[in-house]
């Protein structure tokens, strides 16, 4: 036994470009692009040694509880999901197939379904873990492909795949998704006085709901499967707007950036009908009048953080009108480290 007790931790994001064009079948035609930024909220995990011949999982957050016999393969019955998913597959590639006798426990600092990547955040912080503590020699490509497996593929969970890469790499990367799992992120140099005037005028909005978003992402691409035209061209916007949005932050120019954010957000909402609702609507609309340049709501939509870009002095204000609206409004630091893991003892 290496260790006793091992924690991690990976962040979660907010999506700037692009988001919906790394989904299938989309990326796989045509090619798509992300320009996203991990944010000082984080997945944390604890994997401890019990060597009683028992596993148990824990995610906090969700009060999901799930404890029984040490195997090879657990069983994926609806309780801690993720975790286990974690545990069968670096088991089967890592550990011989050997069980662990261990205690994993999860929570996150943002819920699930919050456009913050949360899920995927997780799933990454506990491989980053069990990496740490079999020693498997996982750079972090491979880190974050084998998270996105293990969501795709073992446990048949939709969605895209900006958010195991932003969780593994940390910081502000422009990424790049072709056919056959051909990923390359580039990690932008983006000067620090314009991380700094980024920040100042950046501004999260947690609307209270949560939602599903693999229902969005089912949505999206069986509209390309179909060549649903007014879905397909939107796509296409949001990919030429986050190569806009890239070179307006290396630029420095914000407000160009800001103006761009909230004209590929009613691209988006043509995509999929579920994306945006009367109440996302309204407060989108009460922002932009409080001074907002521009905005969205984050990941797949449907509700979770919407985020906003404002002239740094104007911000106070768009807070306290945001705060009226019975949500929590909150400031936002770029994070510039990615997934790392630590023995405890």
């Amino acid at each position: 036994m290496r260790h006793k007790v091992v924690r991690a931790r990976a962040p979660l994001r907010l999506g700037f470009g692009g988001g919906g064009t790394d989904v299938s079948p989309y990326c796989d035609d045509f090619g798509g692009v992300i320009l996203n930024a991990t944010i000082s909220k984080f997945a944390h995990v604890t994997i401890e040694h019990r060597g009683d011949g028992r596993a148990s999982f824990h995610s906090a957050d969700l009060g999901e509880e799930w404890e029984g016999p040490a195997e090879s393969c657990l069983p994926i019955d609806g309780k801690a999901v993720l975790l286990k998913g974690v545990y069968n597959r670096m088991v089967r590639d890592f550990n011989g197939g050997r069980p662990l006798s261990i205690k994993v426990t999860s929570y996150a600092d943002a819920p699930a379904g919050s456009g913050l990547g949360t899920s995927s955040s997780v799933v990454v912080a506990l491989t980053e873990a069990f990496r740490f503590w079999l020693g498997a020699p996982l750079g972090m490509y491979e880190l974050a492909h084998l998270a996105y497996e293990i969501e795709r593929n073992d446990l048949a969970l939709a969605g895209g795949r900006q958010d195991q890469y932003a969780a593994a790499f940390g910081g502000i990367n422009f990424m790049e998704f072709g056919a056959d799992d051909h990923v390359i992120i580039n990690p932008l140099r983006v000067p620090q006085n314009i991380v700094q005037e980024l920040e100042s005028g950046l501004v999260t909005y947690f609307t209270g709901a949560s939602r599903e978003s693999a229902n969005i992402i089912d949505e999206q691409s069986q509209r390309m499967r179909e060549s649903h035209t007014a879905s397909l061209d939107a796509l296409h916007s949001m990919k030429r707007a986050a190569y806009s949005m890239k070179e307006s932050l290396l630029r420095g120019d914000i407000a160009g950036l800001a103006k761009t954010l909230g004209e590929s957000w009613h691209q988006k909402k043509k995509t999929a009908a579920s994306i945006a609702n009367p109440e996302i609507d309204r407060v989108y609309d009460l922002a932009l009048a409080a001074g907002a340049i521009g905005g969205k709501v984050s990941g797949a939509g449907g509700g979770g953080f919407m985020m906003f870009l404002i002239d740094p002095p104007r911000r106070e204000g768009l807070m306290r009108e945001l705060r009226k609206q019975g949500g929590l409004a909150s400031t936002c630091i770029i994070c510039p480290h990615g997934a790392g893991a630590w023995r405890v003892k």
